[in-house]
């Protein structure tokens, strides 16, 4: 179709205006390569009115045309042969569209030499109709850089081969965005793929090759058989991993965080952060220094150190991690987002690096929970640089067409258009191309990228391990395979770049530095300063004093600030009404409710300028309607948030709805807790049961990661839990879970009943200089109850009980009976003892289950001397709720000769029923049985 009757066509339909570029752009990808269009585009595209029987002209054809013209005088004809303005020449303009797309599937990726390549027939002039006397025919070439204008074909299909199908293949043709696009192309395509360094820099890399093999072969022969997760295959990560922060260090980078698991992460360790080989040696040794925790095996354990670039030191972080596969990197995520605001902008200054496994990344669903959190707001990190040490080999055994249904384990990647470079691992020099683009990319579009270091494993999945028994073929390959060190030696040895001999000369330095015990890395600089400072959270326990008053008057203040927003901002009317009563709340002339109380705790602790982040699904708004901390105008959708408008030099406050997933986002606010421990980092779940999908973040970093790795850490977690007869998915956040993984002080779980506990809560966990988490069991229906309402002199004077006295007025004397109970079933127990005028049974509330307050409850208990049964209430299932994790607890306080005694659901394997009627039915007897009422 001519320029101009798209033109004309287009202005008559509904993609013209603002989407004609976007279309006009998505019709020359077409023109290049249908195929690499949607195929809803493609049929539109081919329905189009044909008004020639000749082929399509590019448009970028035409445009070359019109450059001519537009430089040359009137008269002026082409060069023959230089355009050929004709069908020959949209189909040479279709052969470069090929290898843009498919050029990558049948690059020289594989060492080993072993990976099936299919013969990709659009690869072939021939394909497209172009043979014989056309190979020595000259054409416009376009936008391909390699060359200004035009090209012999000949020498241009042997130029798209180098730059397509050598070591690197290039993979971004799925991105849609054009200028990205052009600018991968221009990188690529403006050097073959083929850089050119220098002598010095060519020295360098076989510096560190021969360092990343030397350690394994040392540790291998001083420690035989012991597990290490060799790096041995994959050698030139080293030398990727150090030219990233070096060139991060170029471009600004103040700080590295980097993620990975067990594969190659000693020879990280100590090839890249520096950390010393007498250290490292110990360990395998079996000796270790004292630690107060359990500790972790050393392919776990993390570092830190300084690392010295041309623009200055740039800090390094290796985060500590469990072996749960991918598990993290959006750790990694989270600890970079606070790094990054802390250096006041998400950007350059700190790169987040994330390693990931071939079958890992295509196997494990927190890959695809973290890609898609890249580029949301509560979430970005400016992208991160992903690496796939690709073996080419699943976990142990699997071959790859075990562990995916795509071509390509990094296939993931194109769910958020991120460029992929695979590189084959045995030529280093091509491994630093691909890790330059890919930083540069990074920096200039702020997107994720992707290495895939196509390598393999010289050793089983550990080195106890014998791969041959399950992979005879790739093994015995291997085990005649020169390593990448000694090819590139001899490759430089070859150009004259190093004399013969010297390679080796390199191996027996190496070998004395790693017997002298002392880094070996030379750009390995002492750390100036801590990146985080806990100094001022160490060493403190639960009684750390801390100031939990706040002053009366300002309170009423700061209550009456976020209940204002601006006259113009038109509000829903129930969330009119609610702020209407927080007016009258701030006054004092209303009790607090829940939502006006927890609003305040943020307002004090922003008034005294502690930043403070509340991330979840619904948070904004608050799941149940309750918090309102964003307002919504009814008319244009603009949003007011008073939290952020109490005073110009306040605390910084940022509450997001987030991606629909927990597993990904609590371990992104574990990360970011971790680096930010100054403020007040919520992770809130839509309902509690929803944290079952995160239940690794509990288990291998917030409940055990101070024992294993020294790494504290404040994360709060709100979980909404309460029995309201909406069934098994929507009653228990899994109290038990929790309180069976609390040991040695590691982190406390409490369940609030009041507005007023919940505001003390939150204030001291933030007040007090104890940094642990805090697991919440949040309420539903007490948000609007009745009777959970406190005074503003309750907030300001109080303070956090974590156990609550009986509130009526009783002869303790007369008391022969107090039922213990947490949360919501309380106000249930009172109601029916005030019905039943029951003055011989007292109601105690334990709000903080762990640690578990011996001292306050058994000074409570002694009050009641002649009580003969303490009864344990709970909503939850015998088998469920702090029944069976607390009940040794409840014995050790018990007043003598008093009896323990359960009051609640039997046991069950759903955590509720189904249906309202039974649940009613379970909750009147449950009650009666805790006040000693018959049915």
């Amino acid at each position: 179709m001519p320029n101009n009757v798209m033109k004309t066509w287009l202005a008559s339909s509904h993609l013209s205006g603002a989407n004609s570029t976007y279309i006009e752009d998505l019709y020359e990808s077409y023109l290049e390569d249908p195929i690499s269009v949607d195929a809803n585009w493609r049929n539109v595209f081919d329905e189009l009115p044909k008004v020639s029987d000749q082929p399509e002209e590019a448009h970028s054809v035409i445009r070359e045309q019109m450059k001519y013209a537009a430089k040359a005088p009137k008269c002026f004809t082409p060069p023959t042969g230089a355009v050929h303005n004709d069908a020959k020449q949209v189909k040479v303009l279709q052969l470069i569209g090929a290898y843009r797309n498919r050029g990558h599937e049948v690059a020289a990726l594989d060492p080993l030499g072993l990976a099936k390549t299919e013969t990709i027939t659009e690869l072939d002039p021939f394909y497209h109709e172009l043979e014989g006397a056309d190979l020595d025919a000259s054409f416009n070439v376009g936008s391909y850089a390699a060359s200004n204008e035009t090209m012999v074909l000949r020498d241009l299909v042997a130029s798209l081969k180098r730059t397509y199908c050598g070591s690197l293949g290039a993979e971004y043709m799925h991105i849609t965005n054009t200028d990205e696009k052009r600018w991968l192309q221009n990188r690529i395509e403006s050097c073959e793929s083929k850089p050119s360094f220098s002598e010095e820099a060519k020295h360098r890399f076989l510096e560190e090759l021969t360092a990343a093999e030397g350690l394994e072969r040392y540790i291998g022969s001083k420690f035989p058989g012991a597990k290490r997760f060799s790096l041995e295959g994959g050698d030139s990560f080293v030398l990727m991993l150090k030219e990233l922060i070096r060139r991060a260090g170029e471009q600004g980078a103040q700080e590295v965080v980097l993620g990975m698991a067990h594969r190659g992460r000693l020879n990280v360790l100590v090839n890249v952060l520096g950390k010393k080989p007498t250290d490292l040696f110990n360990e395998f040794a079996g000796k270790h220094s004292a630690h107060e925790g359990s500790s972790d095996v050393k392919y776990h354990q993390g570092f830190s150190s300084d690392f010295k670039t041309p623009k200055g030191n740039v800090h390094l972080s290796l985060a500590f991690n469990p072996s749960h596969l991918e598990i993290v990197n959006p750790v990694v995520l989270g600890s970079v987002r606070a790094r990054q605001e802390r250096l006041n902008g998400i950007g350059e200054s700190v790169l987040p690096i994330t390693v990931h496994g071939d079958s890992a990344i295509a196997g494990q669903g927190v890959v695809q929970e973290t890609f898609n959190m890249s580029q949301a707001r509560a979430f970005k990190v400016s992208g991160t640089v992903r690496i796939v040490i690709n073996n080419q080999i699943g976990f142990t055994t699997s071959n790859p067409e075990d562990t995916r249904s795509t071509r390509n384990c990094t296939d993931i990647a194109k769910m958020v258009q991120a460029p992929i470079f695979h590189v084959n691992g045995d030529d280093p020099e091509a491994v630093i191309l691909a890790t330059q683009i890919a930083l540069d990319f990074r920096n200039t579009f702020k997107r994720d990228v992707v290495i895939d270091l196509v390598c393999y494993r010289r050793h089983g999945h550990n080195e106890a391990d014998e791969p041959n028994a399950t992979q005879p073929v790739m093994y015995q390959k291997i085990k005649k395979h020169e390593t990448t060190r000694e090819q590139y030696a001899t490759q430089l040895e070859d150009e004259g770049v190093i004399a013969k001999g010297y390679g080796k000369q390199l191996v027996s330095d190496y070998r004395d530095a790693l017997d002298n015990g002392e880094c070996v890395v030379k750009e390995w600089q002492s750390m100036q300063h801590q990146s985080v400072d806990w100094t001022p959270y160490l060493k403190h326990d639960w009684n750390t004093p801390y100031e939990a008053q706040f002053s009366r008057d300002r309170l009423g203040e700061l209550g009456e600030v976020i209940s204002h927003y601006p006259e113009d901002h038109a509000q829903h009317s129930r969330v009119k009404k609610i702020y209407n009563d927080r007016e009258l709340m701030a006054r004092g002339e209303k009790l607090c409710d829940w939502g006006f109380a927890e609003n305040l705790a943020y307002a004090t602790l922003l008034d005294a300028k502690y930043n403070i982040r509340l991330v979840g699904q619904d948070s904004g708004r608050g799941t149940f309607f309750h918090r309102h901390a964003v307002l919504h105008e009814q008319t244009e959708g603009r949003t007011y948030l008073p939290l952020q408008n109490i005073s110009d030099d306040q605390g910084h406050f940022d509450v997001y709805d987030s991606v629909l997933s927990e597993c990904a986002v609590l371990a992104f606010e574990y990360g970011y807790s971790t680096a930010a421990p100054k403020g007040l980092c919520i992770w809130e779940a839509q309902f509690g049961d929803f944290a079952n999908g995160a239940q690794v973040v509990f288990d291998q970093f917030l409940s055990s990661g101070e024992q294993k790795w020294g790494r504290m850490c404040g994360l709060t977690v709100m979980l909404p839990h309460g029995y309201e007869g909406q069934g098994p998915e929507h009653s228990s956040a899994r109290l038990e879970r929790y309180l069976q993984l609390c040991a040695e002080h590691n982190m406390q779980v409490c369940i609030p009943s009041t507005p007023a506990q919940v505001y003390h809560m939150l204030r001291r966990q933030v007040v007090r200089a104890m940094r642990r988490p805090l697991i919440v069991m949040s309420p539903k229906s007490l948000l609007r109850h009745p009777l959970a309402v406190s005074s503003l002199e309750e907030l300001a004077n109080g303070t956090f009980q974590n156990a609550i006295d009986e509130i009526d007025t009783l002869d303790n004397s007369a008391v022969d009976r107090v039922v213990l109970c947490s949360g919501k079933v309380y106000y249930e127990l009172l109601a029916k003892r005030r019905s039943e005028e029951l003055n011989n049974v007292a109601i105690v509330r334990i709000e903080q289950l762990y640690p578990f307050p011996t001292n306050e409850l058994g000074d409570i208990l002694e009050q009641y001397c002649n009580a003969k049964d303490v009864v344990w209430c709970q909503e939850e299932p015998q088998n469920q709720g702090a029944w069976y994790c607390s009940q040794h607890h409840f014995r050790g306080v018990l007043p003598n000769n008093a009896k323990l005694h359960y009051a609640g659901r039997d046991a069950s394997a759903s955590t509720a029923v189904g249906y309202i009627s039974l649940h009613i039915k379970q909750q009147k007897a449950l009650v009666n049985d805790a006040l000693g009422l018959e049915e």
